[in-house]
């Protein structure tokens, strides 16, 4: 015979019909894990007012508090701990099928439209990273400065430099840039260089033409207006098409170019290019991720699009960039 309590019991049974909302679920999830809504909604990419508004529905739905605060640290409640375990094990299955579905689809690479300087000098050189976050994930890196139409399928994302908008597209901001006299050490050296733009005048200069010129960068002309020097129009020089090629040259010790921070960025980490003088100039132009709202929603597309705003997050400050460029030698040897 069943009793009040084995009625009640069934009544308040949860089905899917009348489970609550998985985005409080999956708040609940991801704030238990840190127990730290700023962290919580970090992970989300949401606001930490949005996790701490699904968590009260949750909590209104359970009849109870799943959190309190001592001293300032966030706690799970009794009712919390009961709940953690089952959720967290949910989500790890389904985290865990989705990945198996990635995995499964290896025939079907992502096409990633990208400028050829952006590829070579900064996606390339993370693709190990891109595969150890999401090993069953493919990309196909189509590297051309030519419009593409994602609405015709041309690609499934592009990577593009410019002032943006792109209306119409799912678009992100991934970091802005600016330019900086660069060069190697050793031509540095040679043409002394170090802290000393009037020698500019002796050296030969790195011009970027072409497709991928950003106008709103200064070339050599406006740059070394700027600084209040004369520009030398019969110096020599090269020209080039790519942004990429400039830092090429500029490696080899072919010349002195205004190169884009971003791209030049573990070149200067490494030490192999300096800026033996001038401070960065920022430009309008940044990079920017883009893709359709269909698009979007494809779980791959999703993967290869936090992965790079993870990345890009993960960037140093240009500060910090050009704060290790730019000791010559003789410093570097009196600081020892």
């Amino acid at each position: 015979m069943s009793t009040f309590a084995d009625t009640r019991r069934k009544a308040i049974q949860p089905t899917l019909a009348r489970l609550p909302p998985l985005t409080s679920l999956r708040a609940f999830v991801a704030t238990a894990r840190h127990l730290n809504f700023v962290r919580a909604a970090e992970e989300l990419h949401v606001t930490s007012a949005a996790v701490g508004q699904q968590i009260r529905l949750l909590e209104d739905y359970l009849g109870q508090p799943l959190f309190n605060r001592v001293r300032g640290q966030l706690h799970l409640t009794p009712a919390g701990l009961a709940l953690m375990p089952g959720l967290t094990g949910a989500f790890d299955a389904v985290l865990a099928a989705m990945a198996q579905f990635v995995e499964s689809s290896d025939d079907q690479p992502i096409r990633v439209s990208v400028a050829p300087s952006f590829a070579s000098k900064w996606l390339i050189p993370r693709l190990d990273a891109l595969r150890r976050a999401a090993p069953g994930l493919q990309i196909l890196v189509d590297a051309s400065t030519q419009l593409i139409n994602l609405e015709a399928g041309e690609a499934d994302c592009v990577i593009r430099y410019g002032s943006g908008p792109y209306p119409g597209l799912v678009v992100d901001h991934l970091f802005s840039e600016a330019v900086l006299p660069l060069c190697s050490a050793e031509f540095a050296d040679t043409n002394g260089l170090w802290g000393n733009p009037e020698a500019v005048k002796g050296v030969a200069l790195l011009h970027e033409e072409g497709a991928e010129h950003d106008h709103s960068c200064p070339d050599w002309a406006g740059w070394l207006r700027a600084a209040g020097l004369s520009h030398p129009q019969s110096q020599g020089g090269f020209r080039l098409n790519q942004s990429s090629l400039v830092l090429d040259a500029a490696l080899a010790g072919q010349g002195l170019g205004l190169g884009k921070i971003r791209l030049a960025e573990a070149d200067i980490r490494a030490g192999r290019l300096v800026s033996p003088f001038g401070v960065p100039q920022a430009v309008s132009s940044s990079y920017f991720f883009a893709t359709t709202a269909h698009s979007a929603r494809s779980m791959r597309v999703d993967l290869f699009r936090q992965w790079l705003l993870a990345e890009a997050r993960a960037l140093q400050t240009m500060d910090e960039i050009t704060a290790r460029r730019i000791q010559p030698a003789a410093d570097m040897m009196a600081a020892e």
